[in-house]
């Protein structure tokens, strides 16, 4: 919106500043004092040959007479009297005679060779009624001229906001992928993409909410079977330290659903941290260290060996969810490694970039645009871990889009097996 209002304000005072030469050049050429005066300068050439043919002595009365008979104000003065440039003085013996302003308005100056040294010097009387006519022309030009500039930019405007109406009004009507195509020449390009943000976002959270429920009725329905299995064999079971074991085995399945219901519903109001970021600055080295620290027990248990090369720099993020997603990633290759996990990271001042990489069997490429979806787990990898449910991943990607970066998958070149690629801009604190 910044680009519209300076690009509104400038077009505003562009357009006066061009109007008002306009309008003062085609004023000055239409109306010439020359031209508006035409009948006060026949009359005094008039004058002047009526002076010219009489003598001397009788030329002052003769001004009086004059000036009685003709209601004008005529005055008969030496030509050494005026303090005007040579160039000026030269212009009074010209046809049209030479025409001034002072504070009183406008006055003519007229000579002839007859004259001799002298000039005559006549009052100018403007018509009132013509003037205001040609200041209400020029007004109304001058409103009708900013209109249109005004419109140069309005209109552009308007169409971009009639683009905007329409797709607000078809993601109402239920299209989730209307979206709005960004011109470059557009005023409100950040309101657009902005819309555009949006939408995407609504329509992800609709996918998942969708997804999540969809998943929650598969998953939980096995679960729920051996309950009841468990309570029918307890009920007509007459051994009672076989009841016992079945009642075991029913709190276990229990303890799933409480597990499962716990990560659905984490995952579900995840969302809502985003707004609720906060990004501070950490040594990067030192910060992956104390991450790497947090899985160590599982890295022990497993017998695996970690090795890292992390470059020197500093980081700017929000430090907790970011740790959470680096520790999903080295939680999910300690997970499929057979024996090595290797983490890279460098950063810039614009980007920070962080590879997880294992010698386990890797990702299918068919489903690497699939991995980091929710509740997504590949036929091999299911049950790999009793309380996984493919949303570490999930959670990993939601982190980096909040950092306005990027996770994706590939074949890892020196372990063979998966290498998680996280990339986040780097924030300044």
């Amino acid at each position: 919106m910044k680009k519209f209002y300076i690009s509104l304000l400038g077009s505003a005072l562009i357009s006066i500043i061009v109007l008002g030469w306009l309008i003062d050049a085609f004023s000055q050429q239409t109306h010439t004092p020359q031209d508006e005066f035409y009948n006060q300068t026949q009359m005094i050439k008039g004058f002047a040959k009526q002076l010219a043919a009489m003598a001397p002595t009788e030329r002052e009365r003769a001004i009086k007479q004059l000036n009685s008979d003709f209601n004008v104000q005529l005055e008969y003065r030496p030509t050494q009297s005026l303090a005007l440039p040579h160039t000026l003085l030269q212009q009074i013996t010209q046809p049209n005679g030479l025409i001034l302003e002072d504070q009183q308005g406008y006055y003519l100056l007229y000579s002839e060779a007859s004259l001799g040294a002298h000039h005559l010097k006549m009052r100018l009387g403007k018509d009132p009624i013509h003037d205001q006519g040609n200041d209400v022309l020029l007004t109304l030009l001058f409103y009708a001229g900013l209109c249109v500039f005004m419109g140069f930019i309005i209109t552009p405007l308007a169409k971009r906001l009639t683009v905007l109406n329409e797709a607000a009004k078809r993601f109402a009507k239920g299209d989730l992928s209307s979206r709005i195509h960004v011109s470059h020449f557009t005023y409100i390009r950040d309101v657009e993409l902005t819309f555009n943000r949006m939408a995407s976002q609504i329509e992800k959270l609709l996918d998942e909410n969708k997804l999540m429920a969809s998943s929650l009725s598969h998953d939980i329905r096995t679960p729920i079977a051996c309950l009841r299995f468990g309570l029918e064999a307890a009920q007509d079971c007459p051994n009672e330290e076989k009841r016992l074991e079945y009642l075991a085995r029913m709190e276990q399945d229990l303890d799933q659903m409480e597990s499962m219901l716990k990560s659905y519903l984490a995952f579900a109001t995840l969302e809502q941290k985003a707004n609720q970021l906060t990004f501070n600055k950490s040594d990067l080295h030192s910060y992956l260290l104390t991450v790497i620290h947090q899985v160590e027990p599982k890295l022990e248990q497993r017998a695996l060996h970690l090795e890292h090369d992390i470059k020197t720099g500093y980081i700017c993020a929000d430090l907790h969810w970011l740790a959470r997603a680096i520790v999903n990633l080295l939680s999910n290759a300690c997970d499929f490694a057979h024996s090595d996990i290797l983490i890279t990271a460098h950063c810039s001042p614009e980007l920070v970039v962080i590879n997880v990489e294992d010698d386990g069997q890797g990702v299918n490429e068919q489903n690497w645009h699939k991995v980091f979806s929710p509740f997504f787990q590949e036929q091999t990898h299911r049950n790999r871990d009793g309380e996984s449910y493919g949303l570490g991943l999930a959670i990993a990607a939601k982190v980096a889009d909040w950092h306005h970066g990027t996770i994706s998958v590939s074949k890892s070149k020196k372990l063979g097996g998966a290498c998680f690629t996280l990339s986040i801009q780097n924030k300044s604190p």
